[in-house]
C-alpha cells in the first residue's frame, strides 16, 4: 500500500470510530436499562456475554453483506434503509420525540441469561445501521490486491471489521462517556444520523453506477471531484452538529444562570 491509499484507509476507519462512537450511546443507554436490576458483578457479565454474541452476528453478518455487496440490488435495499432511519430520526427530532426514552419498557425480573439475550438482540438491532454504513463507506475504497474475503477485498473487509470490533468495544467500556457527551451536545446524535443518511446517498451514487445500470459512470463514485463532494459534506455536517450544539449549550448554560 502506498502512503496515498494508507491515509485513505485510516482516514475511513476514524470517520467509522466516531460514527459507532456516536451512535453507540443510545445502544448504551437501552443495555444499561436491561441490566440494572442485577447485582453489580452479573451486569458486567450480562454484558460481557451479551456483546460477545453480538460479535460473533456481527463477524457473520459482517460476512454475508461483503459477499452481496457487488449485488446493485443489495446495495439499493441499504441505501434505502441508511436513508429511512436518517430520515426517520430527523422527523422524530423536529417533532420533539425521543426515540431512546420508548426503550425502558425492559421487565426488571428478567433472569441473567435471559437479559443477556435481550442485551444481544438489542445490540444486533442496533448493529445494522453502522454495518451499512461501513460496508457503503469501505467498499468505494481502492483494492489492496490482497485478495477476497466472502467477495470482498481484503483490506476493505479489514476495516469493516475493524469498524464493527472498536464498535462493540466503545459500547462496553466507554459508551457512557458518549452518553454525557450527547447530553451536554444533543446535536451531535442529529449530525451522526445526518452522517448516515449522507453514507445513504453515497451508497445511491455507487448503486447507479454498476455496470448492470449504468445510469452515471462507472467511474464517477471513484472520481476526484465526487471523493471532495462527499468528504466536503462529511466535514460540513460535522462541524454543524459541533457548533450547533455548543451554541445550545451555552444558551441552557445562561438560561439556567438568569
Amino acid at each position: 500500500m502506498d502512503t496515498a491509499m494508507i491515509l485513505e484507509y485510516g482516514w475511513v476507519l476514524l470517520v467509522l470510530i466516531g460514527l459507532e462512537g456516536i451512535l453507540a450511546a443510545d445502544n448504551a443507554v437501552v443495555m444499561a436499562v436491561m441490566v440494572k436490576h442485577l447485582p453489580e458483578k452479573q451486569q458486567k457479565r450480562a454484558l460481557f456475554y451479551g456483546l460477545l454474541g453480538a460479535f460473533v452476528f456481527r463477524f457473520t453478518a459482517l460476512f454475508l453483506i461483503s459477499f452481496l455487496a457487488n449485488v446493485w440490488q443489495v446495495q439499493a435495499l441499504g441505501a434505502a434503509y441508511l436513508l429511512y432511519i436518517a430520515i426517520s430520526h430527523i422527523v422524530k427530532h423536529l417533532r420533539g420525540k425521543d426515540h431512546a426514552e420508548g426503550q425502558e419498557e425492559e421487565k426488571k425480573g428478567s433472569g441473567f441469561w435471559m437479559t443477556v439475550l435481550k442485551v444481544e438482540v438489542a445490540d444486533i438491532a442496533f448493529a445494522i445501521d453502522s454495518m451499512l454504513a461501513a460496508v457503503a463507506l469501505a467498499i468505494t475504497l481502492p483494492k489492496t490486491g490482497w485478495g477476497q474475503i466472502g467477495g470482498i477485498d481484503t483490506g476493505q473487509f479489514i476495516v469493516m471489521f475493524l469498524g464493527g470490533l472498536i464498535g462493540l468495544i466503545i459500547i462496553r467500556f466507554a459508551a457512557t462517556q458518549f452518553v454525557k457527551l450527547l447530553k451536554k451536545y444533543p446535536s451531535l446524535e442529529t449530525a451522526a444520523f445526518l452522517i448516515v443518511g449522507w453514507v445513504g446517498v453515497k451508497l445511491v451514487i455507487y448503486t447507479l453506477a454498476h455496470p448492470s445500470l449504468g445510469v452515471i459512470p462507472h467511474s464517477f463514485p471513484e472520481s476526484t471531484a465526487w471523493k471532495l463532494i462527499f468528504w466536503g459534506v462529511m466535514l460540513l455536517i460535522i462541524f454543524w452538529g459541533w457548533l450547533v450544539s455548543v451554541r445550545q449549550n451555552k444558551k441552557n448554560q445562561a438560561n439556567h444562570s438568569s
